[in-house]
C-alpha cells in the first residue's frame, strides 16, 4: 500500500513536470536589447545581461537591431515567436526607438500603428497561454541644461495606454532609465553608453565611437537590473525566478564580456 502510494506520487510529479515545462523569457525588441558577437564589444544589450538575474531560466532573446514593431512583424519575426512560444513563458515587448524613425519608411510606425502592433504582440502571447509584459522605450543619454530628457515620449505614452487598456503588466523602463541616467549626470553617464576614443581598446570600434543610444557592457548590465526590478514587481509567475541587484548587474568595472560571474 505504501509502495503504491509512493508510485502514485511519482507518477503525479512526472505528469506535472510534463505539462508544466520550465518557464522561458522571450524578448521582442531592438538593438538596445539584442545579443552581440564578441567582435562588437563593448556594445551590449540589456537582454543579454538579463540572463544574470534569472539563473536556470532560458532567455530567448529575439531582439535585433534596427527593428520597429512594423518591421519586426513584417519580417516574420513575430510569427517566429508565435511558433515557439508556449504556456508558462513570458514575452517582453520593448519598441519605440525605430518606430519613431520618420526618415526611414521601412521602420517608421505611426502612433496608431504602434498601438495596433502592440496588440498583435499581446494576441500572440495570449494565444500561446504565455504572459506578456510591455516595456516603454529605454532612455537615450540626452541632457539639456543638465536635465535628462524623456526618450520617445509619444511612443512611451502609447505603450502605457495599451498596457492600461488591456491590463497588461508594464515596466516603465523609459522613466526608470531616465531617472538612472539623471542620477549619474551628463559626464558619468557616458560610461553606460558607447563613448570611446580610438585608443581605448574597444574591439568593435577601433576608430572610437560617440553613441548616446546603445549601451556599453556596464550600461547593459544596469538596464538589465532595471528590467529585473520591474519584472520582480509584477504578479506574474516569472517574478519568483527573478533576482535583481545581483553583483553581475551592479558591478562598477567591466568584465570584458557578458559574464555573470
Amino acid at each position: 500500500m505504501k509502495l503504491g502510494g509512493a508510485l502514485a506520487m511519482v507518477l503525479a510529479m512526472l505528469a506535472t513536470g510534463a505539462s508544466d515545462p520550465q518557464p522561458r523569457i522571450f524578448i521582442a525588441s531592438d538593438s538596445t536589447a539584442q545579443d552581440y558577437k564578441p567582435e562588437k564589444y563593448p556594445q551590449s544589450g540589456w537582454g543579454t545581461m538579463l540572463r544574470c538575474a534569472v539563473p536556470g531560466v532560458t532567455v530567448e532573446n529575439r531582439a535585433i537591431g534596427g527593428r520597429s514593431t512594423n518591421s519586426f512583424i513584417r519580417e516574420g519575426r513575430l510569427d517566429g515567436i508565435a511558433k515557439d512560444l508556449r504556456k508558462g513563458d513570458t514575452l517582453l515587448i520593448q519598441f519605440g526607438h525605430n518606430d519613431a524613425s520618420i526618415d526611414k519608411p521601412e521602420r517608421y510606425t505611426t502612433i496608431d500603428q504602434y498601438k495596433a502592433n502592440l496588440l498583435r504582440f499581446l494576441d500572440v502571447a495570449k494565444a500561446a497561454g504565455a504572459k506578456a509584459v510591455i516595456l516603454t522605450p529605454v532612455a537615450r543619454r540626452d541632457f539639456k541644461d543638465g536635465v535628462e530628457q524623456p526618450s520617445f515620449p509619444t511612443y512611451a505614452d502609447a505603450a502605457r495606454e495599451v498596457a492600461r487598456s488591456t491590463r497588461t503588466p508594464l515596466i516603465d523602463l523609459g522613466k526608470a532609465s531616465q531617472a538612472w541616467v539623471q542620477a549619474a549626470g551628463p559626464d558619468a553617464a557616458k560610461a553606460y553608453y558607447l563613448h570611446y576614443e580610438g585608443a581605448a581598446g574597444a574591439p568593435g570600434y577601433p576608430n572610437g565611437v560617440s553613441d548616446d543610444t546603445h549601451f556599453s557592457e556596464l550600461g547593459a548590465r544596469r538596464v538589465a537590473d532595471l528590467v529585473a526590478v520591474g519584472l520582480k514587481a509584477t504578479r506574474l509567475p516569472i517574478a519568483k525566478r527573478i533576482t535583481p541587484h545581483v553583483p553581475a548587474l551592479t558591478r562598477t568595472t567591466p568584465a570584458g564580456g557578458p559574464s555573470c560571474g
